[in-house]
């Protein structure tokens, strides 16, 4: 049974209870039978003055929403379903009272000096005009909370539907444009570098075209020379051969003339032709941003190589470099570096891609790359010295200047601001090596080398410390 029709039943009850109080009692009550008949119509909550409801005096009470006769009491427990009052079951007198102690209803009797003499008794239609007051208030409360979510479903869902589809369709039409100025400039510089290699090699074919044609006629030369000058060796007397003398010389004067013939870069295809920033700034971002992005490689730094220049953490990721007075001489290892103030990283490296990230904004002076595992590790010269020599590709950052250092060649790069971390990439199966700015993502330098053993990480520290991020 809903709500409003039991509040409707409700509001007919209530007319039969009156009809037993008194007219001052009918005073009281029909104010409320209105507001239950209003909530009952279900028209909306109304505010009565005058003492006037609907044109009617409320001295009367205004029967709203009346049901058939069967439907008359069935939610109050001080009427029989009959209509007829109630009786109390012990001394059989008409129920006019509430108990509130014991919940339930009571007669005079019961109250004076029955069971419920001393308890906490109201009278019965003040009881009932509170129930009423109490479902009338709650019932006004829904139907304000039904206008509430009425209003709710009618204007901000809608406009929050209309809003989705806009701002959706604004959202679809951004990335399709990013995509396609992402595209087109791809595909310019698909055709630049295709139109680049495809004029490279035409060129190196060209070298090879002439260089072949020169040494075939060189060939030839030489070729007949050498049979003319055997000829005359074998048919030749000795007053012929005195006397060609001059000749002969001739000929072996342009036949040492010729030269060895040798190759050079000009007869190999120069791969810097499909270099391009664009490209690798891409892939770079593929790799480490993109929908398949791969997580950071665990690395740690392995104690038995740390210089005791360095201290080591206890979770092994941080590098410090002590001063003189805070050093003290560590085991003997002939892993260890004894000179410079470097340390290797764990595990090796030597397939898949690999990325890692070092902290080093407390530092001024520090390299991070790679090298291999047969670097030199004792003594003070370039053997073990990261960056000045051939198994080893390094970042360095040392007063304000930050360069790559390979095999003793540096090469200067510019940055707008001081690294505060700095990022590497291993592409084992390109074999290429990329330092990147974590925070912008901007490529610092590109290497591309056919490594030859497995890769470690290495790291350098001559100022503060440098740590490993994970």
């Amino acid at each position: 049974m809903s709500t409003e029709y039991r509040l409707c039943e409700l509001a007919t009850v209530s007319l039969h209870v009156n009809d037993l109080e008194t007219d001052s009692q009918l005073d009281d009550t029909s104010k409320h039978q209105d507001r239950i008949g209003n909530v009952c119509e279900g028209g909306g909550l109304f505010l009565h003055t005058n003492g006037i409801v609907n044109g009617k005096s409320p001295t009367k009470p205004v029967r709203k929403c009346e049901k058939s006769e069967s439907s008359v009491g069935s939610g109050a427990d001080s009427l029989s379903t009959s209509g007829e009052a109630k009786l109390c079951p012990i001394h059989e007198q008409e129920v006019q009272f509430y108990c509130g102690t014991e919940g339930r209803l009571t007669c005079s009797k019961c109250v004076s000096d029955g069971s419920c003499q001393g308890h906490k008794v109201t009278e019965l239609v003040t009881q009932a005009t509170g129930v009423r007051n109490q479902l009338v208030d709650v019932c006004e409360k829904m139907q304000l909370q039904a206008l509430r979510i009425e209003r709710f479903i009618d204007r901000t869902l809608t406009a929050r539907e209309k809003a989705v589809q806009t701002d959706a369709n604004s959202a679809r039409e951004r990335v399709l444009a990013q995509v396609n100025v992402v595209r087109e400039a791809l595909e310019e510089e698909e055709q630049r570098l295709l139109e680049a290699i495809q004029r490279e090699e035409e060129r190196v074919e060209q070298c090879l075209l002439t260089q072949r044609a020169h040494w075939t006629r060189t060939l030839e030369k030489l070729t007949h020379t050498r049979t003319s000058l055997v000829h005359t060796l074998t048919n030749s007397t000795d007053t012929m051969i005195v006397s060609s003398n001059e000749e002969i010389n001739d000929r072996i004067e342009d036949a040492e003339g010729i030269g060895e013939p040798r190759d050079t870069e000009k007869l190999t295809l120069n791969r810097g032709c499909s270099d391009s920033k664009f490209m690798v700034g891409l892939w770079a971002s593929a790799l480490l941003l993109g929908p398949s992005a791969h997580r950071l490689t665990a690395l740690c730094f392995e104690a038995q190589t740390v210089s005791p220049l360095l201290s080591l953490s206890n979770d092994q990721r941080t590098l410090t470099f002590l001063p003189k007075r805070q050093r003290q001489l560590p085991p003997s290892d002939p892993a260890r570096f004894d000179s410079w103030p470097n340390a290797l990283c764990s595990p090796p490296m030597s397939s898949a891609t690999h990325s890692w990230v070092l902290d080093v904004c407390t530092s001024a002076a520090f390299k991070v790359g790679v090298c291999y595992s047969s670097i030199e590790r004792k003594g003070s010269g370039n053997g073990a010295r990261l960056g000045y020599n051939t198994k080893s590709w390094v970042l360095s950052h040392y007063d304000g200047d930050l360069s790559f250092c390979h095999d003793g060649c540096n090469v200067g790069i510019t940055v707008a601001k001081k690294l505060k971390r700095v990022g590497l990439l291993l592409d084992w199966p390109s074999q290429t090596l990329l330092f990147y700015d974590p925070e912008s993502t901007a490529v610092l330098h590109v290497v591309r080398h056919a490594f030859s053993e497995p890769l470690l990480a290495a790291c350098a520290v001559a100022d503060q410390s440098v740590s490993i991020l994970h």
